[in-house]
């Protein structure tokens, strides 16, 4: 599931990958996705971005596990998928995955503005169809750039929704779910403090507003300018927490 899987410009089951940097300065990386398209099709396709899981200290974006995942989303939706590359911990401490995953959605906004350019995304994408999704940690992610967004001109684009899939929300108190569910070596409650511990702000805990948005220290949910959500929460999966 972790080996890196390269990019390629042909169509793979429908599908061909590239890998891109924004800017000769600004560091940042992506993987776009692009479905295969009939010659008689004219209308444009959403755009889809992602923030990968893995606790803000492991996992990226060109991982196999992601790439059998987004290929198919890509082909099934017929719509363009946009990875973040994230910086981890705990060389890079939060918020700076938070930082650059908001900085690839004033990317795409550039794009779209044609401050910026990018072959697929000035040809096949639909700016007005904006979505942002991620898993895990990536989840935490998507709740904070779709705050962030609601307090930034992004026109002509338009941030359509959000999907945080079993996003690491979580307490410094166990949840009931934390205290009951059996744990697996594949996530044990021990790893996820660990990554934690590396992953917030030095002196942090985990009542922290990026792994804990529903707690005081975050802002009101009812007071952000969020788009439309899907939240995905396995009904016995462990990161049921809070």
């Amino acid at each position: 599931m972790a080996e890196p899987v390269p990019p390629h410009d042909d169509f793979i089951d429908g599908v061909a990958v590239k890998d891109v940097v924004a800017g000769e300065n600004s560091g940042s990386r992506f993987r776009i996705y692009l479905p295969e398209r009939n010659d008689s099709s004219v209308d444009k396709l959403p755009v889809i971005l992602h923030f990968h899981g893995g606790g803000f200290c492991i996992s990226q974006a060109d991982w196999y596990m992601y790439y059998a995942v987004y290929t198919r989303l890509a082909r099934v939706a017929n719509a363009i998928i946009v990875s973040v590359f994230l910086p981890l911990a705990p060389e890079h401490r939060l918020p700076a995955a938070c930082d650059a995953a908001f900085a690839g959605l004033l990317w795409l906004r550039d794009v779209s503005r044609k401050q910026g350019h990018e072959p697929w995304l000035n040809e096949y994408a639909d700016f007005n169809r904006v979505f942002l999704i991620g898993d895990s940690s990536g989840g935490n992610i998507v709740h904070q750039v779709a705050a962030r967004a609601g307090e930034e001109d992004l026109s002509p684009m338009r941030l359509a929704g959000a999907i945080p899939i079993h996003p690491g929300f979580m307490r410094s108190q166990r949840s009931k779910s934390e205290l009951e569910q059996e744990q697996t070596p594949f996530l044990t409650l021990d790893m996820v403090d660990k990554f934690m511990e590396l992953a917030l702000p030095i002196g942090s805990t985990k009542d922290h507003p990026i792994s804990c948005p529903m707690g005081d220290a975050a802002p009101a949910v009812e007071e952000l300018k969020l788009p439309p959500y899907l939240y995905c929460v396995a009904e016995e999966g462990s990161d049921k927490r809070h």
